[in-house]
């Protein structure tokens, strides 16, 4: 028998049916353990609906005594939806043929079990226009069963068999067998439908929050710009991200803030739940980059008495304390992968377990996050979930960094200074030559920076105004310059050293690593504040592209790269990296 059978699955080659004559002789306890197999891998794969049921119906005829057999999936009201039978899948039009009797499916549907026809040519249910085609010997039985799902019946499977009085059919094990492939159809066909509708259910969400953005920037007369308190910014692109707030403010959709480091994030997720309707209910914020896994997980999720050593009390998680209101996460993108499945199934389900907890908790939470970090490509490197990712990434919104909102510099100045003459009991302003210098200032800190510097300066002012020469700039000083402009720094010093060290590489581009800085280089670069009337200073004035400062300290060295390197305080080895990312040609002399 093993060799008949290795012998004819050779004969039909890639086929991947078993021949009929070996079925027969196999056990029926085999045969159905296979045939479930086989199915299931069919229903995992990915394919549309109609072409995974087609298959379905292909397969059974690998493993079953049979000449016909049709999967019908019903639509709400009960009508067919889609009719798959042996290498065919449509969606049938009323004036098609059935390929199973109405009167037989509605029998099936109706009574929710199994429905066996020993002989169609006998049957009622079956006219003499639908009875298959025998060869006038041989009689032919129906067998069919409800496809179900939730005890919800969703269609039919079902078989024809020819009897030909040489096999003793057992129809209590074909039924058996078609009713476990019709329970797995049926979870098959609920999930599908589930997809689908969620699927629906976004696309439509994203043409509404984009119908009432097009609307809102149409019609700017008719719908002023939010003016929202404690955001100072009269710049196009503050206007852009305040008319989006109070658009995502009235959903409970996720929103994802992102932009660099000191763009006031937390600011603007305060807003998003002022206007929001949630504003009544807590408004709770969590740095995620500051706390580990272990303390992070009883911070969000809580804990009950004695879950872990020092816990003397049971304590609420910030998901419970946010109930009905807002939880900001910040620094999402800082979290590990195995606490991000953790936070994955909160967010899908609502519901939690405190640490050392059995009761599950249901919550309900508008979440937003922000991060400054590359979510794409951390995505690509494995680092970050992109299941997270997509739940999280709902509505992006994108802060602008404070160089590309330079008048917006005087306005946040004159803020930050009447907040700190109100907290000191002073009377200081600037001069208009001061708000001049500090409006040239490049601010790589951003607004973070920007109020450290007004705080600095009106703390050292001898006089009630300050001028430019009060500014730390001018006595070479300068933070951003010490940072930016330092040989010996941990976090980059411009946008060409992030490039050139892979904190800016598109997704999937190789990370060079970072070569420590030996002392005889350190000796070479040393750390000095740059002067702020230099163009070439990445502090101040000057705002050109990454590529436009590197073409021009090359320019400026005769294009000689370790001149080049010193003029902007990298390594030659991090401008030669810089050049070849923004294919620049070096000119010989």
């Amino acid at each position: 028998m093993t060799h008949m059978l290795r012998d004819h699955i050779h004969e039909v080659g890639d086929r991947n049916i078993l021949p009929t004559r070996e079925i027969k002789a196999m056990h029926k306890a085999d045969v159905s353990l296979s045939g479930i197999y086989e199915i299931s891998k069919v229903l995992t794969a990915p394919a549309r609906l109609e072409i995974t049921l087609a298959n379905v119906v292909n397969i059974l005829s690998s493993f079953l005594q049979m000449r016909h057999g049709a999967i019908i999936v019903l639509d709400e009201e009960g009508e067919p939806e889609i009719t798959a039978t042996a290498g065919v899948a449509h969606h049938p039009q009323p004036s098609a043929g059935r390929a199973v009797p109405q009167a037989v499916v509605d029998q099936i549907v109706a009574t929710g079990t199994p429905l066996v026809i020993q002989d169609l040519n006998k049957s009622e249910l079956f006219s003499p226009v639908q009875r298959p085609q025998s060869d006038g010997v041989a009689p032919i039985a129906f067998i069919g069963v409800p496809v179900k799902a939730e005890h919800q019946v969703l269609g039919t499977l079902s078989i024809d068999r020819v009897r030909d009085g040489a096999i003793s059919f057992r129809y209590d094990e074909d039924v058996r067998f078609l009713t476990m492939v019709a329970n797995l159809v049926g979870q098959t066909i609920r999930l599908h439908r589930i997809l689908s509708t969620d699927r629906q259910r976004l696309i439509e969400e994203q043409q509404r929050l984009e119908k009432s953005l097009d609307d809102e920037r149409a019609g700017p007369a008719r719908h002023p710009h939010v003016k929202i308190d404690g955001i100072v910014g009269e710049s196009q692109a503050v206007k852009n991200v305040l008319d989006t707030v109070s658009i995502v403010a009235k959903t409970n959709s996720t929103v994802l803030l992102r932009g660099e480091s000191g763009t006031g994030k937390e600011l603007f997720a305060q807003a998003i739940h002022e206007l929001s309707l949630r504003k009544k209910k807590p408004f709770v914020k969590l740095n995620c980059a500051a706390l580990p896994e272990s303390v992070l997980e009883s911070e969000l999720f809580g804990h009950e008495k004695g879950a872990f050593t020092g816990a003397i009390a049971q304590r609420a998680g910030r998901f419970e304390l946010a109930h009905g209101g807002t939880l900001l996460l910040d620094e999402i993108g800082e979290i590990s992968p195995a606490f991000q499945a953790k936070l994955l199934r909160v967010l899908q389900e609502g519901e939690l377990e405190r640490v050392g907890g059995t009761r599950t908790l249901k919550v309900d939470v508008r979440l937003i996050c922000a991060t400054n970090k590359d979510l794409e490509a951390a995505v690509a490197n494995g680092q970050f979930r992109a299941d997270l990712y997509y739940r999280i990434n709902v509505v992006p919104i994108m802060l602008p960094p404070l160089r590309e909102r330079p008048g917006d510099i005087p306005r946040l100045a004159n803020a930050f200074l009447g907040r700190f003459n109100s907290e000191n009991n002073r009377e200081i302003a600037f001069t208009p030559s001061a708000l001049d210098l500090i409006s040239r200032c490049y601010f790589p800190g951003n607004v973070r920076e920007l109020e450290n510097c007004v705080r600095r300066t009106a703390t050292l002012a001898r006089s009630k105004s300050i001028a430019p020469s009060d500014f730390a700039c001018k006595s070479s000083q300068c933070l951003s310059s010490l940072l930016w402009k330092g040989a010996d720094r941990s976090h980059g010093s411009n946008a060409i050293d992030d490039l050139a060290q892979g904190r800016m590489m598109p997704a999937g581009s190789p990370v060079p690593a970072r070569r420590p800085i030996m002392p005889d280089e350190r000796e070479a670069s040393p750390v000095k504040a740059c002067d702020p009337n230099d163009p070439a200073c990445p502090a101040m004035g000057s705002r050109l592209t990454e590529r436009d400062r590197l073409i021009e300290a090359m320019e400026r060295s005769g294009w000689v790269q370790a001149k080049a390197a010193r003029i902007l305080g990298l390594t030659p080895r991090q401008i030669g990296y810089a050049l070849r990312q923004h294919h620049v040609d070096v000119k010989k002399f």
